[in-house]
């Protein structure tokens, strides 16, 4: 399509599929069987939004953290239906070769999101996994090829795509043409999400007794333990993720795609460094600048781990820019402001506490009552897309476009140059350095998926 030509989308695209909770079955008309492979806090969050939707049962939690692993599991035992209490694992091959799985959640780290994503698509179960989709290009690109392989649904965790205002906004703003034409959007974020303390305040120390530490790592390079990578801290290092591009903006770059309706970007562009915390420990950049080029279109992210945002309301959001008006977007709400008048639209974040109050899950999990719809919809979605077998709004192939996307900033970044990217042979065209860069180099024993 034209990049300027912004059609009505079809129905399929736009909207949030919708089943009655509590209401899906599996096969044989049997309550479907749930194993969940990293119990850490958004591993506990996804668990939560899917057993408010639909009746299942989790039979097995895997996870390398005893503590986290049996919070967990009697998490999992309160909450379900039978009160059974999960069968737990350190190792995710022990869960998947103990149980028939109909589905599985992945929401370990990102380091650590192909091999169980792509192990449990070999074992028949359809898969809920955490975006990224994995740490490097060619990674990401063979989870998408074992979910087209063995024909399994694979959702995203990208529910930005599921978001009510959001899909609102896209329906009732950018679907009807209120934009005109739009040339460039922004995506950002401002959070002082990165980690800045010294050596000095947080030095190397023993791993804690609860933590394997050696599988915690896995296939990325084993570091010095310290109280910063664990739990959550672990994104301050690009050993085991891809910075705030690679967390962040792969969340603002997946909403714009599906907004707007683009794919691949022609070209990628990116600069920045490590330019204000240069004491603290972590290595990911605490100041960066993308551009995804497209034919008419840039999507041009900042993110800064200092100083103020640029827009209070927006610290985290997107900001599409028509010649008839600009349309702000953040999970808090959306904003329609036409360029020659006329009447704005806005709306907030859908909140559901009276339907679903979790009160202490707000408190202990962080399940914002803002962001908590998004995930429902989006566990509805992929339980459609699992009981009628299509392609949910957060595939894997999507997931995989906007994840690739970021790694590909970073990588333009390292080596300094414009990357031109071709998908067809998965390829930067201009630049032998960024293609070595494509595929990380593992652990040993571990083989990367891509071989």
């Amino acid at each position: 399509m034209e990049r300027r030509t912004f059609l009505k989308s079809t129905a399929a695209a736009s909207a949030v599929a919708a089943i009655s909770p509590k209401a899906w079955a599996g096969a044989g008309n049997r309550i479907p069987r749930v194993g969940l492979i990293g119990a850490g806090w958004y591993g506990k969050v996804d668990s939560i939004a899917l057993l408010n939707v639909a009746d299942v049962e989790f039979v097995s939690v895997c996870d390398v953290d005893s503590k986290m692993l049996n919070e967990a599991a009697d998490m999992l035992a309160a909450r379900q239906n039978s009160k059974k209490r999960p069968a737990v694992y350190e190792n995710y091959k022990k869960l998947l070769s103990g149980h028939e799985h109909d589905i599985v959640i992945v929401g370990t780290p990102d380091h650590w999101h192909s091999l169980p994503m792509i192990a449990a698509v070999e074992s028949g179960a359809d898969v809920y996994c955490q975006k990224p989709t994995g740490c490097d290009v060619l990674e990401s690109k063979a989870m998408l090829d074992a979910a087209r392989k063995h024909d399994r649904v694979v959702q995203i965790g990208t529910q930005r795509r599921s978001t009510p205002h959001l899909a609102e906004a896209k329906k009732r703003i950018v679907d009807e043409g209120l934009l005109g034409d739009v040339a460039h959007v922004e995506v950002c974020c401002y959070y002082h999400m990165r980690d800045s303390r010294s050596l000095e305040k947080a030095p190397d120390i023993p791993v804690p007794d609860h933590l394997n530490w050696d599988l915690w790592c896995g296939p990325a390079p084993k570091l010095p333990y310290n109280d910063i990578m664990h739990p959550r801290g672990w994104r301050a290092y690009m050993e085991y993720g891809n910075g705030i591009v690679g967390d962040m903006c792969v969340h603002m770059f997946d909403m714009t795609r599906w907004l707007l309706n683009l794919g691949w970007p022609q070209s990628i562009s990116s600069a920045g460094g490590i330019l204000v915390d240069t004491q603290a420990r972590a290595n990911i950049t605490d100041t960066q600048t993308a551009t995804f080029h497209y034919d008419d279109l840039n999507v041009v992210w900042t993110h800064r781990s200092w100083g103020h945002a640029s827009n209070d309301r927006y610290p985290w959001a997107a900001i599409i820019y028509g010649d008839k008006g600009t349309l702000k977007l953040d999970v808090n709400r959306y904003e329609f402001e036409p360029r020659d008048g006329g009447k704005k639209i806005s709306a907030d974040a859908v909140i559901e506490t009276d339907k679903f109050p979790d009160a202490e899950d707000k408190k202990k999990w962080n399940v914002g009552p803002n962001t908590a719809p998004g995930e429902r919809a989006h566990m509805k979605n992929f339980l459609q897309s699992v009981q009628d077998r299509s392609k949910p709004v957060a595939d894997i192939e999507q997931g995989h476009i906007s994840s690739a996307s970021c790694i590909l900033a970073n990588i333009a970044m390292e080596v300094g140059k414009t990357l031109e990217w071709d998908p067809e042979t998965h390829r930067v065209t201009n630049s032998d350095a960024a293609n070595e860069k494509l595929k990380r180099d593992w652990r040993k024993p571990y083989q990367h998926p891509a071989g």
